[in-house]
């Protein structure tokens, strides 16, 4: 009986230090030498070293001035992720809809994009479509005094492929696109 135990909690530690530690040590040794910043939440700095938001991590962006991100079901708090896991029919989500329209102004003749009225699956996704971003052109622009194609050039100067290459349309990070605005 004792040395099942014994032989037992030998197997359970091992396990423990293979399947926990070593690869938690292999996962980030791997992260930290070929993609550090990725590793580390790709954290966005200002001039004085304050962090100011993260390239992976959506943020609440309300005022007029500024490009708006995908509405979040977490409220963009990045230790909650997820879905709101309620259904199309659900009065909250026709109420915020209602909302979003009202808030982008979006009419029959000018409809709002899917993604500025649907959240992500995880709440927190960082990227609007770039057809997303150039419907708020019109709002930042009067906002900030600016000309409307100088946003869209703009907007399409930072937008790229999702992946890279792969994908059918366009992406904006929103607090690149942002922060680029702000050094205007």
């Amino acid at each position: 009986m004792l040395k099942s135990l014994i032989a037992s909690l030998r197997v359970s530690v091992a396990t423990m230090a293979i399947c926990v530690v070593g690869y938690a040590g292999v996962v980030w040794t791997i992260g930290q030498t070929f993609t550090p910043f990725t590793a580390n939440g790709w954290l966005l700095t200002n001039e004085a070293g304050d962090v100011i938001g993260s390239r992976q991590v959506a943020q609440a962006f309300t005022t007029p001035g500024y490009f708006w991100p995908r509405p979040s079901a977490v409220d963009y708090n990045g230790a909650g992720a997820g879905g709101s896991n309620k259904s199309p029919t659900s009065t909250e989500v026709h109420d915020r809809g209602v909302e979003l329209v009202a808030a982008y102004g979006a009419t029959p003749d000018n409809p709002l994009p899917a993604d500025l009225a649907a959240a992500s699956g995880a709440g927190l996704d960082p990227h609007i479509s770039e057809a997303g971003a150039l419907y708020q052109v019109a709002r930042v622009a009067e906002a900030r005094g600016l000309a409307v194609p100088v946003l869209e050039n703009l907007v399409r100067s930072h937008s790229a492929l999702p992946g890279g290459v792969f994908g059918t349309g366009r992406i904006v990070n929103v607090l690149d696109l942002n922060i680029a605005l702000d050094q205007l």
